[in-house]
């Protein structure tokens, strides 16, 4: 059992992130977390959506805006800054790789035991994301 609060477990789980450490996953996410957004389920499944992520608009940033907790909840809110390189994620498949920066506004709610990441839930503004993206989309229709 962890002595960490639900909101120290996220707190380290972007701090670690942004230093770019290979274990923080394995060291804070179970590896068959429930994810109830759409996608891969368990830790190789945030791995894999985190990847795609930092593949299609890295190097990201995250600026984080609030951290609540309550009890094992925590909801994050925060904003993932980058650069359109690619358009992978089914999300931006009809919009051409800008090469501009982006933000991305969400909201994590993360439910952590005994230590570990167990659920996750968000909410993201995909319209802002392409709103931004699609000003410098160079491509069919545009």
């Amino acid at each position: 059992m962890s002595g960490r609060s639900a909101c120290e477990v996220v707190e380290e789980l972007l701090r670690r992130q942004q230093a770019s450490e290979d274990l923080v996953l394995d060291d804070l996410v179970a590896e068959d977390m429930i994810n109830h957004a759409a996608g891969p389920q368990g830790r190789a499944g945030l791995a894999r959506i985190l990847s795609i992520i930092d593949h299609d608009l890295g190097p990201v940033t995250v600026e984080q805006h609030h951290l609540v907790g309550d009890g094992d909840i925590v909801a994050q809110h925060l904003t993932l800054h980058g650069t359109h390189r690619a358009s992978t994620m089914p999300l931006l498949a009809d919009v051409a790789p800008s090469g501009r920066p982006a933000a991305w506004r969400f909201i994590h709610i993360w439910r952590v035991a005994g230590g570990m990441i167990v659920e996750h839930w968000a909410c993201r503004d995909d319209m802002g994301l392409l709103d931004q993206l699609r000003r410098f989309d160079s491509g069919p229709g545009s």
